[in-house]
C-alpha cells in the first residue's frame, strides 16, 4: 500500500512545493492550519505527518503534533522549523516526534528522511506481528468477511470457543470448515495445548481406529510397537475430526464412548485410558439423512452436535468476495515472489459473478493463477483460469471435477459487481458496460466504506492513488 503524507504549512508556495516533490511516490495531503489538518488525520489514514512550527494565526505544530500522537493509529511526525527554533523541535522529538527538518528544506534529504521514518515503522510493525503471530495464526484473522452471516458466526465462536461443548460444523467443501475449527481452539484455554486434526475419511476403519485411539504391540499383523493415538497425543487440547460422515459404525461406537466418558482402550488393549479432549467434527454430508439411512449412529449424532456451525458458500456471501481477493493477490504475490497486482474491472466483475461450486478454496486458487500468469499491472480476464473465463451469467453452477455430483446444480444469474443489488447494477444493454460497471462499484465501495476512501480503495483492491484518479476521471470529486 503506498504511504500516505500529510504535509501541514500556512505558506501555499512551500506545500505545494512539497506535495509537487513527492506525490510521484506517495498519497499526499496538505493543509494550510490546525483545523484542515485535524480534519484530515481523522477522516483519513495518514502514515507520516510533516508540519511546520508556526502555523499562523497562533496556532502551533507543537499542538498539531501533540494531537496526532493521541490517536488510535498515530502517524509518524517531523516537524519543520526555521534555524532559530530549534530548541522547540527537539523538544517536539522529546515528546514523541520522529525528527525535525530546517527551512529552506532539502527536497533530497527531506525525501532520504521520510523513507527512514516509514521503514522504522514498517519494522516495527513487522516485529510486532511476529510476536503476535502464534496467537493469531488460526484465530478469527484469518477467517475473512464482513457479511451479516459471517459476522453471525464469528459471534457464535467468540460465544462457544471458551466452554467445552462439542461443535459440528458443516458446509461445502472450501468453505472453511478447518480454520473454524482452529479459531475455536485458539480462542479457548486449551489455546496452549495441541489441536491435532484428522481426515477420518482417507483411512481404512482398521487405520482409522489405531490412529484415533492407539494400539498394543501385537494388536494385529504389523503392530511391531505400542502407539499412542492423537486422543491420547491431544489431551488437553482439542481434535479435529473432519470428514465425520465417513466413520464406520465400529469406530463410531468407540468415539460414542469417547464423549460419553471420556475413557477408550487402546487397539489390542483392556485398560481404559483417560483424556480430557474438547472435539470438533466437520462434514459436507447431511448427517440427518445419514442417521435416516441407518449409515449414522443417531445417539453419536446428538453428542457431536451440540453446536452446529453451518457455514455458507461463496456464492451467498458474495459481498465478501472483494475482501477475500484483496487478501489472496498479496498473499499469492508473497508466496510466488511476484509483484502485487491489481484486477482489471471486468476479471474483478467476473470473480464476482462466478458461482464457486469450490468456494473459498477455488477462489483462492484462481487469484493465484491470476497472479501467477499476469505480465501487465493489472490481471485481467484472460488471466484467469479458463473455466472461470468461459462461464457467463446465467449458467447453471458448474460441478467441480471429481465432485461425483450431488445436488443439483442451481443457476445463478444475480450478476453485477462486488455485490451490486438489481436496483443498482449497471445496465448491460445487451452487452457488459465495463466503464459503467466500474463506476457503479467504486459509489457503491464508497456507500460501503461510509465515503472513507482508504476503506473503499480496500474494499476494491486498489491503491487509494489510483482510486482518486478513478473518482476524478467520474467527476466524483472536485478538481
Amino acid at each position: 500500500m503506498t504511504p500516505t503524507i500529510l504535509i501541514v504549512d500556512d505558506e501555499k508556495h512551500t506545500r505545494e512545493g512539497i506535495r509537487r516533490a513527492l506525490e510521484d511516490d506517495f498519497d499526499v495531503y496538505v493543509a494550510a492550519d490546525l483545523g484542515g489538518a485535524v480534519t484530515l488525520l481523522e477522516g483519513e489514514r495518514v502514515d507520516l505527518l510533516l508540519t511546520d512550527l508556526r502555523l499562523g494565526a497562533g496556532e502551533e505544530g507543537m499542538q498539531l503534533i501533540d494531537r496526532a500522537l493521541k490517536m488510535p493509529s498515530p502517524p509518524i511526525c517531523i516537524m519543520m522549523t526555521a534555524y532559530g527554533s530549534v530548541d522547540t523541535a527537539v523538544e517536539a522529538m522529546k515528546r514523541g516526534a520522529y525528527d525535525f527538518v530546517t527551512k529552506p528544506i532539502n527536497l533530497d534529504k527531506l525525501e532520504i528522511l521520510i523513507r527512514r521514518a516509514l521503514r522504522s515503522r514498517e519494522v516495527e510493525t513487522e516485529n510486532t506481528q511476529l510476536k503476535q503471530q502464534v496467537d493469531t495464526r488460526f484465530g478469527l484473522e484469518n477467517i475473512i468477511g464482513r457479511s451479516a452471516v459471517m459476522e453471525n458466526i464469528f459471534q457464535v465462536i467468540r460465544q462457544v470457543a471458551p466452554t467445552r461443548a462439542t461443535v459440528a460444523i458443516s458446509g461445502e467443501s472450501g468453505t472453511g470448515k478447518e480454520l473454524v475449527a482452529h479459531a475455536l481452539h485458539t480462542l479457548s484455554s486449551r489455546a496452549k495445548a495441541k489441536f491435532i486434526a484428522v481426515n477420518c475419511s482417507a483411512l481404512s476403519p482398521q487405520l482409522l481406529e489405531s490412529e484415533l485411539f492407539g494400539h498394543e504391540k501385537g494388536a494385529f499383523t504389523g503392530a511391531f510397537e505400542k502407539r499412542i493415538g492423537r486422543f491420547e497425543q491431544a489431551d488437553g487440547g482439542t481434535i479435529f475430526l473432519d470428514e465425520i460422515g465417513e466413520i464406520d459404525p465400529a469406530v463410531q461406537v468407540k468415539l460414542l464412548r469417547v464423549l460419553s466418558e471420556r475413557t477408550f482402550e487402546r487397539v489390542g488393549g483392556a485398560t481404559p485410558v483417560s483424556t480430557d479432549v474438547r472435539v470438533v467434527s466437520a462434514t459436507n454430508k447431511d448427517l440427518r439423512r445419514l442417521v435416516n439411512e441407518g449409515k449414522f449412529r443417531e445417539d453419536l449424532f446428538w453428542r457431536l452436535n451440540v453446536v452446529p456451525i453451518h457455514l455458507p458458500p461463496l456464492r451467498e456471501r458474495r459481498e465478501d468476495i472483494p475482501l477475500l481477493v484483496a487478501s489472496f493477490l498479496k498473499a499469492a504475490a508473497k508466496e510466488n515472489d511476484k509483484p502485487f497486482r491489481e484486477l482489471t474491472s471486468e476479471a474483478a466483475a467476473r470473480l464476482t459473478e462466478y458461482p464457486w461450486p469450490g468456494n473459498v478454496r477455488e477462489l483462492r486458487s484462481a487469484v493465484e493463477h491470476g497472479v501467477v500468469f499476469a505480465s501487465g499491472p493489472k490481471i485481467t480476464l484472460r488471466e484467469l483460469p479458463h473455466h472461470i473465463r468461459a462461464w457467463h451469467p446465467g449458467e447453471a453452477m458448474p460441478v467441480p471435477a471429481g465432485s461425483g455430483g450431488g445436488a443439483a446444480a442451481k443457476p445463478f444469474t444475480n450478476g453485477g459487481s462486488f455485490g451490486a443489488s438489481p436496483a443498482t447494477a449497471p445496465s448491460t444493454g445487451g452487452g457488459l458496460n465495463l466503464a459503467e460497471a466500474e463506476r457503479v462499484m467504486i459509489v457503491q465501495a464508497l456507500e460501503r466504506a461510509g465515503a472513507n476512501r482508504t476503506a473503499a480503495a480496500k474494499l476494491l483492491g486498489i491503491s487509494r492513488r489510483t482510486l482518486h484518479r478513478k473518482l476524478r476521471e467520474w467527476k466524483l470529486e472536485d478538481g
